[in-house]
């Protein structure tokens, strides 16, 4: 049992924060939240004095098991080397702060199980397994001259997606990923940057396609989240019944008003972009896939005004891949050029957890919800900029109760 007392909870809810209140955790859950001192017998208790405290965040987007800039080699990884390196990757996104994490593409449940037995520390995992993938689409990591079989990627921990063609095969996919543990479906509709052989104006999966996707999802009680950069590409998601539009950066108002509408949420990433733009190249990133860059990362800013003013609503996320994880806190302060500090903030708290389907029980400090907090030091709505670099501002970090950082483990 632990009360922390005195805390100014900051959770996006609000452009300022809430003070003088107090939470008590037991369990591994959030027990009470007052603005009066708790009194609980023998809890241990940490006095903020008036510091900040927050829900742990939440990134929509990221890949755990992409531990190289280029995803076609670390497809061909063993994966011991994968799953070790992964478990780095994600300890790293766990003392940034990030308690929760949804993977776009290639963590299995295997990596799930491990962190649930404690085998490592990490952020609480979301998955979608294999990201489902067109020949030649943003899946598919081969080069134009090679014609292997990508039937073999399923089975590859460091595989980030699948290929499958057709509505047979697309149905049989999503099931196959769905018996696998996948809380949700991924699919790649529309070109990529990474990927070697489809340009960003591609769209992929005959509309056909995608809805039987989305019904295999719907089915399972779930929904399907699609890659997608292109308005063209946007918006016949939108018609196929996809509710989570990755990254949407040449998106137009009046195809974000429909997503809106259809009750769609967005998931921007453009500090990938700013990454790749800076290091890709150094890091082995292909020269087909440098030149594609700029395609969507000039575009990055604008979309999320595009998107404010359409009313659709956004979600934290970051998309980096290998040594670039380390850069994940800097899409704070890059939304933070447009948009308000209470908006970025409720992206990786409350919209996050919206996307995810996990109200009431993270991004937030509430009766119930997990007990995954952080303790920053001064008021991120002033400046947002607090919540990046590696938790360098975080002096306390609980997950599910426990402390990660500061505090007792």
């Amino acid at each position: 049992m632990i009360v922390i007392e005195n805390a100014a909870i900051v959770d996006g809810a609000l452009d300022r924060a809430l003070p003088g209140m107090h939470v008590a955790v037991e369990g591994g859950v959030v027990r009470e939240v007052s603005d009066r001192p708790i009194a609980l017998d023998g809890a241990a208790r940490l006095d903020l004095k008036g510091g900040t405290l927050m829900p742990g965040l939440v990134d929509c987007h990221v890949h755990v098991i992409a531990t190289t800039v280029n995803v076609g080699a670390n497809a061909m990884l063993p994966d011991a080397l994968v799953a070790h390196r992964a478990a780095r990757i994600m300890r790293g996104m766990l003392h940034r702060g990030f308690t929760t994490v949804r993977d776009l593409g290639g963590c299995t449940l295997g990596l799930r199980l491990a962190w649930e037995e404690r085998l490592f520390e990490g952020p609480r995992l979301v998955l979608c397994g294999k990201a489902l993938s067109q020949t030649g689409g943003h899946g598919d990591f081969r080069g134009r001259h090679d014609a292997r079989d990508m039937g073999w990627a399923v089975a590859k921990l460091g595989a980030l997606g699948r290929v499958a063609d057709g509505v047979d095969e697309c149905r049989r996919a999503a099931r196959e990923e769905l018996k696998a543990g996948a809380d949700y479906i991924k699919v790649m509709a529309n070109g990529g940057v990474a990927s070697p052989t489809d340009p960003i104006a591609y769209l992929q999966y005959s509309e056909e396609e995608l809805r039987v996707i989305v019904e295999e999802a719907a089915m399972a009680g779930t929904y399907v989240a699609a890659h997608l950069y292109t308005d063209a590409a946007i918006a016949r998601a939108v018609k196929a019944g996809v509710l989570s539009l990755e990254h949407c950066n040449l998106i137009t108002a009046e195809t974000a008003k429909a997503a809106a509408a259809a009750g769609a949420m967005a998931c921007p990433t453009l500090v990938t972009y700013q990454a790749l733009k800076e290091e890709g190249a150094a890091l082995g990133l292909g020269a087909e896939s440098v030149a594609k860059i700029d395609d969507v990362r000039l575009a990055g800013l604008r979309s999320l005004e595009t998107m404010r003013d359409a009313g659709l609503p956004m979600a934290f996320g970051t998309d980096l891949l290998g040594e670039m994880h380390r850069r994940q806190s800097e899409e704070f302060a890059i939304r933070a050029q447009v948009l308000p500090a209470q908006e970025v903030i409720r992206s990786a708290t409350l919209d996050a957890a919206r996307l995810l389907r996990m109200e009431g029980r993270i991004g937030c400090i509430a009766p119930g919800a997990h007990a995954d907090l952080i303790v920053v030091e001064g008021d991120p709505l002033r400046d947002v900029a607090l919540l990046g670099g590696q938790g360098d501002h975080m002096t306390h970090i609980m997950q599910g109760g426990r402390w990660v950082k500061g505090g007792r483990a």
